[in-house]
């Protein structure tokens, strides 16, 4: 178990992972630094009774036994370079856990020059909620450590162990997955506004599909195409839609949107 925990940076990623690290009750101290106190302070205050506590990056280097990594991947170096002498000096036993695309566990002990265990994570959005999906993997870390660490975080929502290999690719997936899903959301309510729907029923009647649909998939096990197809009666209404985005390349679009958010995270590296 992971008693002091600590947060380096807590914009939309790291308050969502703080969030659910709080929930779970695991770890005894949270602490939590950002470039712009007052988001620190902020989140401070909603987690002080999980112990949340405003904090500096020199003292979670120090201290915290987890320290979580919310900084962009072209943010990294210059957020561990000064902390990485204070890394060095610790006598005891502490765990990176990142969260920056593209950016593998062997870069991250590059950046402190250091073979320290590290926890390569990669959560999405609805994480906040406790809606979401992290995958992770580890390098030089304990079973234990890992157990305790998606025990941590369980609250996120479905926590899942892959290899690094293919983490990138599970990323482009579920960590940008939601902006597509959005895109697509939103295009669905325009098109009920175009037949008259009021926007606020729209969108609601749009977002409340899209949960029901997913939620077949999760809880049914049925593969995709065959609820499509169960609801494609024929010479239907449903499958005239279908064929339109057939027409328009629905899918192709859809599958090369994945691909180039991956192509992109390689180039991260």
């Amino acid at each position: 178990m992971y008693q002091t925990i600590g947060f380096l940076g807590v914009g939309t990623m790291g308050s969502a992972v703080a969030r659910a690290a709080a929930k779970s009750r695991m770890a005894e101290v949270i602490l939590l630094s950002n470039r712009t106190p007052a988001k620190a302070e902020m989140l401070a205050a909603e987690l002080a009774e999980a112990g949340a506590t405003v904090s500096s990056n020199e003292e979670i280097a120090r201290t915290a036994r987890l320290i979580f990594l919310g900084v962009k991947p072209q943010m990294m170096g210059l957020v561990l370079s000064p902390l990485a002498s204070i890394l060095r000096e610790r006598e005891d036993r502490f765990v990176l856990a990142t969260m920056a695309a593209g950016l593998s566990c062997g870069r991250i002990q590059d950046f402190v020059d250091l073979d320290c265990p590290v926890i390569r994570m990669m959560p999405n959005t609805p994480a906040a909620i406790g809606a979401g999906v992290v995958q992770y993997c580890g390098r030089g870390v304990t079973v234990e450590e890992l157990d305790d660490f998606a025990a941590l975080i369980a609250p996120a929502g479905l926590v899942d162990s892959v290899p690094e290999s293919l983490i990138d690719a599970a990323s482009a997936v579920s960590g940008c997955g939601p902006a597509f899903a959005y895109l697509f959301m939103e295009a669905l309510a325009d098109g009920g506004v175009a037949c008259g729907l009021p926007r606020d029923k729209a969108v609601s009647y749009a977002a409340q599909m899209l949960e029901g649909a997913a939620r077949m998939v999760l809880e049914n096990g049925k593969h995709p195409g065959a609820l499509k197809d169960a609801v494609c009666s024929p010479g239907g209404t449903t499958i005239q839609g279908v064929r339109i985005l057939e027409e328009r390349g629905f899918r192709a679009a859809a599958m090369d949107a994945v691909i180039a958010a991956y192509e992109k995270t390689l180039k991260l590296r």
